[in-house]
């Protein structure tokens, strides 16, 4: 496995299922090697790390970092090659593995790493970084984007022009890859649309297995935004509805860019409390206790995990109708979706007056998640 991030040094989903994969091929015989950069991580801001990576057995974890620090991944950003980790991941990749899993790669090796190493290549699309310089397919990192405009879109956002996307590197590095894989229909067909002509299989993500943890009655209800407090997530829309509506808590769950905004934006209401950043118990104990679990995005998600997370603890979400939100609603049954703030109340409001459609829907997402996302049903068509 090659990838930028990786728990702890990393920031959301992807890092997340890199773990998780690894883990769940881990304990099924295989033996696993996974290769990140600590320097990308810490360059975009990430809080310090006090402990190591976890210690899973048949995996073997390479944390990479350069005594330039930054330099490192900015090099990478700036000339799509492994600069000063090239020799570190050549050494990993002499082990002569069977496959090589590319996932986020756009600052621990760029293009360039797509050519490195001898195996069977495959690369999961966690984000847009192969058609959109600034990875979210977002214009001026606000409104999805329709009609590409790279160059203006990139300085607005106050990123560094990549001019090696000038030239023939993605392309010769792209066709070094066997198989492209997808979590969701939605993600394939828009690679397809900004201009990726190879074959794109839809994979379906998972999470791990896990008994729901036990339900308990909270002290009213509340509704549970889960995620990375950053404005193309959407949290930001969810205070005003929430504020007015004033039957039942919004609990934002998370940490990010937009935590003191958003902290700034609720004050003055009890309707809305900010927890930062939960561990991962505790965070399915919110799960199973809130109503329901609202996913706002404003971006081309290409799969967010937290959605198969709510399920997997027996609850329903609320999610945008937009991007890839609505495949796993619609595949699962196990959710609602919404276009505007009155749609969002209004589903809101069902939930909290029918628990029992509440529960319905929840025991829907969960049959889903053991079978459809499932870690055993991912590895065997992953395998």
């Amino acid at each position: 496995m090659i990838t930028t991030f990786y728990p702890p040094y990393s920031f959301g989903g992807d890092g997340t299922f890199v773990r998780d994969l690894a883990v769940e091929l881990a304990v099924r015989g295989h033996e696993v090697d996974v290769i990140h950069c600590r320097d990308a991580y810490r360059a975009l801001g990430g809080v310090a790390v006090t402990r190591p990576e976890e210690a899973t057995p048949n995996v073997t974890v390479h944390g990479l970092e350069s005594r330039l620090g930054a330099l490192s991944p900015l090099a990478t950003h700036q000339t799509g090659r492994p600069i000063l980790k090239r020799r570190r991941i050549e050494e990993v990749l002499r082990k002569r593995f069977d496959v090589i899993h590319y996932h986020n790669v756009s600052l621990v090796g760029g293009p360039a790493v797509l050519q490195q190493g001898r195996a069977l290549k495959l690369y999961t699309l966690h984000e847009y970084w192969l058609v959109c310089p600034t990875n979210l397919l977002l214009r001026d990192g606000r409104t999805p984007c329709v009609t590409p405009r790279c160059a203006p879109c990139t300085l607005r956002q106050r990123r560094p022009p990549q001019l090696w996307r000038r030239t023939r590197l993605l392309d010769r590095s792209l066709r070094c890859i066997d198989a492209f894989l997808s979590p969701s229909r939605f993600a394939a067909a828009q690679h397809a649309r900004l201009g990726l002509t190879a074959p794109v299989v839809h994979l379906p993500t998972f999470v791990p297995t896990a008994e729901p943890v036990a339900r308990a009655t909270p002290a009213e209800p509340y509704f549970l935004y889960a995620g990375r407090l950053e404005h193309a997530k959407g949290t930001h829309t969810l205070l005003e509805p929430f504020r007015a509506w004033g039957k039942a808590k919004l609990i934002v769950a998370g940490a990010g860019s937009e935590e003191r905004r958003l902290r700034e934006a609720a004050t003055g209401t009890d309707r809305i409390e900010l927890t930062g950043q939960v561990p991962r118990d505790g965070l399915r104990t919110l799960y199973r206790n809130a109503v329901a679990v609202i996913v706002p995005s404003l971006t081309y998600e290409l799969f967010p995990l937290v959605i198969l997370e709510a399920f997997r603890e027996g609850t329903p979400v609320i999610a945008r109708d937009h991007g890839s939100l609505p495949e796993p609603v619609h595949d699962s049954g196990g959710g609602l979706l919404y276009r505007d703030d009155r749609e969002l109340i209004a589903r809101a409001e069902r939930l909290l007056r029918d628990p029992a459609l509440r529960d319905e829907l929840g025991a829907r997402g969960l049959a889903a998640v053991r079978g459809r996302w499932s870690a055993d049903a991912h590895i065997a068509r992953y395998l």
